[in-house]
């Protein structure tokens, strides 16, 4: 993998990220691949929207269908049939999420599945082994990811045990020699001093790309915006900058301003499986019976496949006949947007404009409050 940095704009950053599966060009947003596919669309579908990346699970595939099959059938990429760039997360944010069923020791995590019950183990090394297996372009090592809130003797037990189990990640990568690109994850819960100590030490091991982790889990959003500045302010110029889970668009355009160059978020799969589009002027909820008759697409500026073909009121239809089209347009809508937004914030970088973007977006855009999540 080799990054390059094209231009900045305060702490805004665009480059270029080339991989063995394609150029990916940042600030980039992964659609969520949770289980080797992005839910409702096809590969043909994401090169539509533009996507250059895609985010799988560890945990997921872990479990089903098992990383030893999908090696048996040629790797990830040629399993899900998507030839661009995979990157793969460590594993942890879904152990993290399974409180009441997992057992956390130096040694790793321990936890039941909750497809079936079945107890399983996932140490830093079988996670490794899991993504060498996937063949993703982009993996991470196991880590610890905290709750909010958490006291600082919590955040400083688990502090430690991620980077010690980083080290033990970076040895297995090492012996495995795959090729594949290893990304550090910086902890270090909401405790500014931990979290610089976190970033410190994770850039001591040495990683070929840095992730934020464990933000967007219930902390106050100035305290997310903070701790992103504070963190990526920190981190290696010349090297990629990824911020874990998040977000909403507004997250995106912040964190931007704030140096992160990589992101991924369920919110555009999630969201349109409930009826809620992603516009221009914020989110447009097809539920509503204001629909019902309403002839535009959902957003003008937009070139996509639902948008050039079809009205609010006819998506509206679909959706609340349970149609299953009204699911594949809605994503494919989200998942275009969000990608045209990462694209658009690029191009103002690299006009030297990301702050009047910026404040256009924001002077525009509605805020909404649906939360960030992953699934």
């Amino acid at each position: 993998m080799k990054f390059e940095l094209l231009a900045t704009d305060g702490a805004a950053r665009s480059g270029r990220l080339t991989t063995a599966h394609g150029v990916v060009d940042t600030p980039m947003f992964m659609p969520v691949g949770t289980h080797a596919t992005v839910k409702a669309l096809g590969p043909d579908d994401l090169h539509a929207a533009g996507a250059q990346i895609v985010l799988a699970n560890t945990y997921h595939l872990f479990l089903r269908p098992g990383h030893g099959l999908v090696k048996e059938l040629g790797g990830l990429h040629r399993f899900m049939g998507w030839d661009g760039a995979i990157l793969t997360d460590s594993g942890g944010f879904q152990v993290f999420s399974l409180a009441k069923l997992r057992k956390i020791t130096e040694a790793g995590a321990e936890f039941r599945s909750a497809i079936d019950g079945s107890t399983h183990f996932l140490s830093p090394e079988i996670a490794i082994e899991v993504q060498q297996a996937l063949g993703a372009d982009i993996i991470h090592p196991l880590d610890e990811c905290l709750a909010y809130p958490a006291t600082r003797e919590a955040t400083e037990r688990s502090l430690a045990l991620t980077l010690a189990w980083a080290a033990r990640s970076k040895a297995a990568h090492a012996a495995g020699a795959t090729g594949q690109a290893l990304f550090g994850i910086v902890q270090g819960g909401t405790d500014e001093a931990l979290r610089s100590e976190a970033a410190r030490a994770t850039i001591d091991l040495g990683f070929d790309g840095y992730a934020i982790g464990g933000l967007a889990v219930g902390e106050p959003k100035p305290m997310m915006y903070d701790l992103t500045a504070l963190v990526a302010g920190l981190l290696p110029a010349n090297q990629p900058r990824y911020l874990m889970g998040v977000g909403k668009p507004e997250d995106l355009v912040a964190s931007v301003a704030r140096g992160v160059d990589m992101f991924d978020c369920v919110l555009p799969t999630r969201n349109a499986r409930n009826g809620q589009a992603f516009t221009a002027d914020g989110p447009l909820t097809l539920k509503q019976a204001r629909y019902a008759k309403d002839s535009a697409p959902l957003d003008a500026e937009c070139a996509c496949y639902a948008c050039r073909g079809f009205s609010r009121a006819y998506l509206r239809h679909l959706f609340m006949s349970s149609e299953l089209l009204a699911y594949r347009l809605l994503t494919l809508h989200n998942v275009t947007f969000f990608l045209r937004l990462v694209r658009d914030m690029r191009a103002a970088i690299a006009a030297g404009a990301f702050g009047a973007f910026q404040a256009r977006f924001f002077a525009r855009y509605a805020v909404s409050s649906v939360d960030v999540s992953r699934d």
